[in-house]
């Protein structure tokens, strides 16, 4: 009897289909749809049991400077306007100007809370919560440049096309809600940072991964959420028969290109943003917020407004599910930002002022609201500044060493790992790598750094490449 002809479409559709399968029990499985065992329970972690479930990410972009803020170095107010020679006849270079003499901070540092941690006098609001906070004061970056800087301390790498932290956490864990993104990213009103939209990239995982960018200064922060209002042809029945059609379409075209995961992404994409025509308005409308609140986020102030708003936007986020949320502050370019190359006196009190009392608020808010039994709070930037200046009163990029905090869930509060050197020059004692701070991150979040990767281009690429520690003396 004469076999069947199979032709090679429909033998890869049931192939597909077959793989499919065995993917689906194998969800179901660890849902304990069906499993035949009781699965540990993990508090919602891939590898061990987390700690935190839902982050937001706090990202001053352009440099922040260390010495001005957080790290205080005694011999740079008493050695201000002499020459930097940190001896042993080291050569001193900067990334975009000759060395300067040594340039003492114009605002004072003052001890706060128990810890007596130092804290600018440009940060009072968040001064008053440092005993919450665990500082990393030796971190270290590759490099004294932004784009570099900005994707390594995004995605673990110098260079582009490699997916960010909230894609990887995206990837690792799921979503917490059906009705809006895993991934949401909030920037400046101003402009996105250096690198643009390369700092929030899926990469080579699948495009379902990818942040999804809320403009939170537009009347639509969400565009194209609905048909314009000279549409009026396009009515609710229309829409929706539109939608099915098109989901219709796009699972045919699936089934004949099982191996396109674009179409995949595209389709979710689609069914997202239907979800999110009801619940997406809901979460960014803030009226129904008390006046209090407004005014605790700083949305009275023209200073604080934009920060203040985006603040609170990533609290009613988290609290509706969203599990990765980052913050901007600050654009790309020569100003607007924490890039102060001319002058610390005149453009650190601006980006100070614009944050702080939003920062503390949303800190307090959180705590207040039970979100911090479960939300890891991160404060980053790309790298720190120099001793010496810059022209006259400006400080140059310094990837040598720099300061982040986190707070929340799984944090050691008032913690501190590292130090630099006597003239926050370098790290000097447990020196704190990107790749520590992501591998601290995932594992707070239930995820073994190691653990999480991809085949891709020959090599199993993760978050933290091959490299990466965690930081267990700000863990709780």
């Amino acid at each position: 009897m004469e076999k069947p002809f199979i032709s090679r479409r429909d033998l890869l559709s049931s192939t597909a289909c077959g793989f499919g399968s065995l993917a689906l029990a194998n969800l179901f499985g660890r849902d304990q749809l069906f499993a035949d065992e009781p699965q540990p329970d993990l508090n919602g972690g891939l590898h061990h049991r987390a700690k935190v479930r839902r982050v937001i990410q706090l990202f001053m972009n352009g440099g922040a400077s260390q010495m001005d803020l957080f790290d205080y170095k005694p011999l740079l107010f008493q050695n201000g306007g002499e020459d930097f020679d940190p001896g042993e006849g080291i050569r001193v270079e900067a990334a975009t100007s000759a060395p300067g003499k040594i340039l003492r901070p114009p605002f004072e540092l003052r001890q706060h809370g128990e810890t007596g941690r130092w804290v600018s006098d440009q940060l009072p609001h968040l001064a008053r919560k440092v005993d919450q906070l665990a500082f990393c004061m030796a971190m270290q970056s590759r490099t004294n440049v932004h784009g570099p800087g900005s994707y390594l301390m995004n995605t673990g790498f110098l260079l582009p096309g490699f997916p960010s932290m909230g894609a990887w956490v995206s990837y690792g864990l799921g979503s917490l809600t059906d009705n809006l993104p895993t991934f949401v990213v909030l920037p400046d009103a101003r402009g996105l940072p250096y690198n643009q939209k390369g700092n929030f990239s899926a990469g080579f995982l699948s495009s379902t991964h990818q942040a999804t960018i809320l403009n939170t200064s537009l009347p639509a922060p969400i565009p194209d959420l609905r048909p314009p209002e000279s549409a009026h042809f396009i009515t609710e029945e229309a829409d929706r028969e539109g939608r099915e059609l098109l989901q219709k379409l796009n699972r045919q075209h699936l089934a004949v290109n099982p191996g396109d995961s674009r179409l995949d992404a595209r389709i979710r994409a689609y069914e997202l943003a239907a979800r999110m025509q009801l619940s997406a308005p809901e979460a960014l409308d803030i009226r129904s917020e008390t006046e209090a609140t407004h005014k605790a986020y700083g949305l009275d102030e023209k200073r604080t407004e934009d920060f203040g708003r985006r603040c609170l936007l990533a609290r009613r986020l988290i609290e509706r599910g969203v599990r990765f949320v980052q913050v901007w502050s600050g654009a790309g370019g020569a100003a607007n930002n924490w890039d102060n190359h001319t002058s610390i006196v005149n453009e650190l009190p601006p980006m100070c002022g614009s944050t702080d009392r939003p920062i503390a608020a949303l800190l307090e808010d959180l705590e207040q609201r039970g979100l911090l039994e479960d939300t890891l709070v991160l404060w980053n930037t790309e790298f720190g500044r120099m001793p010496f200046s810059q022209g006259s009163e400006g400080r140059d990029h310094n990837g040598g060493t720099f300061v982040g905090w986190l707070a929340g869930a799984g944090v050691k509060a008032g913690a501190s790992y590292g130090a630099s050197d006597p003239w926050s020059w370098r790290a000097e004692r447990d020196v704190t790598t990107t790749y520590d701070f992501h591998a601290t991150v995932l594992h707070l979040l239930g995820i073994d750094h190691e653990r999480l990767s991809v085949r891709h281009n020959g090599a199993n690429r993760r978050l933290t490449d091959v490299h990466g520690h965690v930081i267990h003396d700000v863990l709780a």
